[in-house]
């Protein structure tokens, strides 16, 4: 999937576009892999002097790995239909959080999120952070595809 997929599908942009690149993607998984660059925004305050990547970042990247995943599933690039704005992947629950290690400034982490299970308008999925071939974080969450506002609501 190409960079200007990536910005189609999910609406994140600057400093809080979390994912660098899909590495694989099928039908009811994705994988991302975004690296950590020294000069990121949070590193600044987050243990100045010994920066670790927040949790909440941790848990964001795999969210936007989810919404990549929602988006293929659904949106104008792969319809066509470029009349409708696709819909907007949003989380509306994270559960069973686990941080195994840190992850700092250099290091290259893999996203693994599944898809497993859709009721209605919720999708439940598992994401599992890597760096180095070790887990660091691994969360469940759900997210929902909602209409967008139009335009100047």
């Amino acid at each position: 999937m190409s960079s200007d997929e990536v910005l189609a599908i999910i609406p994140h942009r600057g400093n809080m576009l979390l994912v660098d690149e899909v590495v694989s993607r099928g039908e009811d998984q994705i994988v991302c892999r975004k690296t950590f660059r020294a000069d990121e925004y949070f590193f600044d305050g987050h243990f100045p002097g010994d920066p670790i990547v927040p949790g909440v970042i941790q848990c964001e990247c795999c969210l936007q790995s989810g919404a990549l995943l929602l988006g293929g599933l659904n949106n104008a690039i792969e319809t066509g239909d470029s009349s409708t704005p696709p819909p907007l992947p949003v989380a509306t629950r994270i559960d069973g959080v686990k941080f195994k290690q840190m992850v700092r400034p250099g290091d290259t982490v893999e996203m693994a999120i599944t898809l497993n299970e859709t009721i209605s308008n919720a999708y439940y999925m598992t994401g599992r952070m890597t760096c180095g071939g070790k887990l660091v974080t691994r969360l469940d969450f759900t997210c929902s595809l909602v209409t967008p506002p139009a335009a100047g609501s």
